[in-house]
């Protein structure tokens, strides 16, 4: 696949079978003097799944991204990780979209915002539920406060042990390859000391740890790169440097000063 919008440099690629990053580049800005990546993820089987929704300002670039490989109208679940603007912020604008589409979220997330956010009825997945997309199956991982949100989870395709893992591994930059093989622990943690965006949950380990179970060989990632390979030792590694770094330096300034 290829660039779908020149202006804005979004473009879709897959990165596993039938499953489709689409990212936009945000360039560097005072917020993020690196710059930034929004990812969405399209599972294009039978009954299409997008993950993550983008902001509301991305929409038009999303849908245009996901015309490339298949009618967005089509679109049978909207799924996200959590309730934020980049994960949920277009949701009702996907719903008007799909009329046959679905909310997919957590059990917590459906209580906290999404049955008050649309009158359509919402796929609130419990831990472990799959859901069959009819040539792909997608498990979901109850994940609260990894990295953060209590409604917080995770989706697993089980066919191509794609996990699309939301905020873990989160990236600085605007300009990433579509998948990687390299290393993406080391250059989340970088991100992690300039914006320590974690809950550092007692059960963080515990909770990566059951991912890691779920053998990914393919981690999608919201922010930066997707990555290829052995999925589960990243988030071993991931685990061991969270614990080894468990408060970020302006974490500990902060409180110093209170």
């Amino acid at each position: 696949m290829s660039i779908t919008n020149s202006e804005s440099g979004t473009r879709i690629d897959e990165v596993a079978d039938r499953i489709f990053r689409i990212s936009t580049p945000i360039p560097p800005n005072p917020a993020l003097p690196t710059g930034f990546t929004f990812n969405q993820y399209l599972v294009a089987s039978e009954a299409p799944l997008l993950f993550h929704t983008g902001q509301r300002g991305l929409f038009s670039l999303v849908r245009e991204a996901i015309a490339a490989v298949l009618p967005p109208e089509s679109l049978r679940y909207v799924g996200f990780s959590h309730v934020e603007g980049d994960e949920c912020g277009a949701l009702r604008e996907w719903l008007e979209l799909a009329p046959n589409a679905e909310p997919v979220c957590s059990q917590a997330a459906a209580m906290l915002y999404t049955n008050d956010a649309t009158d359509r009825p919402v796929r609130a997945l419990a831990d472990g539920e799959h859901l069959d997309l009819g040539g792909h199956e997608v498990m979901w991982f109850d994940a609260p406060h990894v990295p953060h949100g209590w409604e917080c989870g995770y989706l697993g395709e089980t066919r191509t042990r794609t996990l699309l893992c939301g905020d873990l591994f989160t990236q600085a930059g605007n300009d990433h390859a579509a998948l990687v093989e390299t290393d993406i622990v080391g250059p989340s943690e970088a991100m992690r000391s300039m914006m320590d965006y974690y809950a550092h949950s007692p059960t963080t380990r515990a909770q990566l740890e059951r991912l890691a179970g779920f053998e990914p060989r393919v981690l999608a990632c919201m922010h930066g790169s997707a990555y290829a390979g052995d999925g589960a030792q990243r988030l071993r590694e991931l685990a061991d440097a969270l614990a080894a770094k468990p408060i970020s330096a302006n974490v500990r300034a902060a409180r110093s000063r209170s």
